[in-house]
């Protein structure tokens, strides 16, 4: 029995290690061409080599799953470890370590659950870094010269933002032409947020105070490329304040929570970034009117009040006019008041008998003492009335000085606010001309327009309208109705009844009337 087995097994092909190998790969490959497996992923190696390793796995078996460097480039969906993926791709084996593997060409989320469950993974890590702290964000500008716009160019988002800025406040806008969905979104839009933010100021393309990303509404695949890692970090780290408008009102995306401002529409985005130009309008003239009236009340109160001081004060005559009435009063008492005196003085000395040396002495002494008095009476008075001229005269500089001073703030006052309304008056006459050149150039395109699409220039193209006595003739059956009808052309209309011949087509007639044989 051993002999016979012997001599079966030596009738057995002998194959090569590397034969067998290669049997076992053409039958792979020849049973399973290109397949479509679904698992979850597990164990995820991406080497320096650019080639991207993973396994996809269920509850019973495991498999090796490899995709080569430029295949991995352009995978719309990066696999990640606990992710459950549909991959599609071809079976082969490899020989080098003896097991079969999928050459993974495609990969897709195996429902919306698990995009959910990743976006929620991947929203959990960036928030613990700090991304969507709300001390990061920075307020939006009032009133943004230059708007950037990351968005397609041939979308109805784009005319949706330039209609709606054109509306409230007409203002520059820059739009950098990006894809907002598939492979090349996420790559695009990063590029275009930090080339936004790279610009410099004053460069040839203006640097703009403020980025609105855009997109339509869509899926959760179509909008995937604003979840990406790389798009939500730009959006982070941009020193331009940034507004989000992807989807509608009830999607969100990871972009959202990293952005400055989170629009519901695109539309709503427009509306965030400029005020409404006629209310702004309005409280100009609002604003003009209140500087007018505090102008002209901050004028009138120092006015009315220096009309009060100047009541208060009186007339400068009125201040020396009891003085000067006192001195006079005092100088007609004193000439009486001097004789009396002498008069008593003589009296007293009358009675008193005296020698007549002593007698003599006695009136050269009184003669000495009345010029004395009379002297002494008049420097006093003469004095006092000096010291109250002098004391006047000071009172009247100060009082002129004071008033001179009150005139000279008031006038500086009155000069400064009136050269703040005729500037005022400058702006506003300037904006009301620009206001109305726009709206005379936007009635012009309307003529235009008119003109264009009216019925007059068609009929310069060769055409005509029928006008019968019930109105337009559109047909030949209600032509041949009409008694008679008017022919309009380009240049005027033309009378004609329904039974006037037509020209036949053909031969013109021989101008010698000469009839044919044919």
């Amino acid at each position: 029995m051993d002999l016979l087995e012997d001599a079966a097994g030596s009738n057995a092909h002998e194959f090569t290690v590397s034969e067998l190998s290669g049997a076992v790969k053409r039958s792979i490959e020849d049973q399973f061409g290109r397949v479509r497996v679904r698992g979850e992923v597990g164990r995820v190696s991406r080497p320096s080599s650019g080639h991207l390793y993973f396994d996809l796995k269920d509850d019973r078996a495991v498999l090796a799953a490899v995709t080569w460097k430029g295949q991995a480039a352009r995978l719309a969906q990066r696999p990640e470890e606990g992710m459950e993926v549909i991959a599609t791709g071809r079976m082969t084996t490899f020989p080098g370590q003896s097991k079969y593997q999928l050459i993974v060409d495609q990969i897709e989320p195996a429902g919306a659950g698990a995009l959910m469950a990743m976006l929620e993974k991947r929203r959990k890590a960036l928030a613990e870094e700090g991304l969507f702290d709300q001390d990061r964000k920075r307020p939006l500008p009032f009133l943004p010269r230059v708007i950037g716009v990351v968005t397609s160019p041939s979308g109805a988002v784009i005319r949706d933002i330039l209609h709606r800025l054109r509306d409230r406040f007409p203002t520059r806008v820059v739009i950098w032409p990006v894809a907002v969905q598939g492979e090349a979104c996420a790559p695009q839009v990063t590029a275009a947020i930090r080339g936004f933010n790279a610009l410099p100021e004053g460069g040839p393309v203006p640097r703009p105070d403020l980025i609105i990303v855009a997109r339509g509404g869509g899926s959760l695949e179509d909008l995937w490329g604003f979840n990406e890692e790389s798009v939500v970090r730009a959006a982070a780290d941009s020193r331009i304040p940034l507004i989000s408008a992807v989807g509608h009102e009830t999607d969100t995306t990871l972009i959202d929570f990293a952005a400055d401002r989170r629009a519901p529409t695109p539309t709503a985005a427009a509306e965030m970034a400029v005020p409404v130009r006629a209310d702004l309008a309005a409280r100009l003239a609002e604003a003009g009117a209140r500087m007018t009236r505090a102008s002209t009340t901050r004028i009138e109160r120092p006015r009315q009040r220096l009309r009060d001081l100047a009541r208060a004060l009186g007339r400068p005559a009125a201040l020396t006019e009891t003085a000067r009435q006192r001195l006079d009063l005092w100088g007609a008492r004193l000439e009486p008041a001097l004789r009396g005196l002498v008069r008593h003085r003589r009296q007293q000395l009358a009675a008193r008998p005296m020698p007549f040396a002593t007698l003599r002495q006695f009136t050269a002494a009184k003669r000495h003492l009345l010029e004395r008095t009379t002297a002494r009476l008049e420097l006093a008075g003469g004095r006092r009335l000096e010291r109250r001229r002098d004391r006047l005269g000071v009172l009247q500089e100060r009082l002129d000085a004071s008033l001179a001073r009150i005139l000279g703030t008031t006038r500086r006052a009155i000069a400064t606010q009136s050269e703040r309304l005729q500037m005022l008056d400058a702006r506003l006459a300037k904006a009301g001309r620009r206001a109305i050149a726009i709206r005379r150039e936007s009635l012009l395109r309307l003529d235009r327009t008119r003109q264009t699409l009216g019925y007059r220039e068609t009929l310069k193209r060769g055409f005509a309208v029928v006008h019968g006595p019930d109105g337009l003739i559109t047909s030949a059956d209600t032509a041949r109705q009409a008694p008679r009808f008017e022919i309009e052309f380009a240049d005027g209309r033309l009378a004609a009844r329904p039974d006037t011949p037509a020209p036949r087509p053909g031969r013109k007639p021989d101008p010698s009337g000469q009839k044919t044989l044919f």
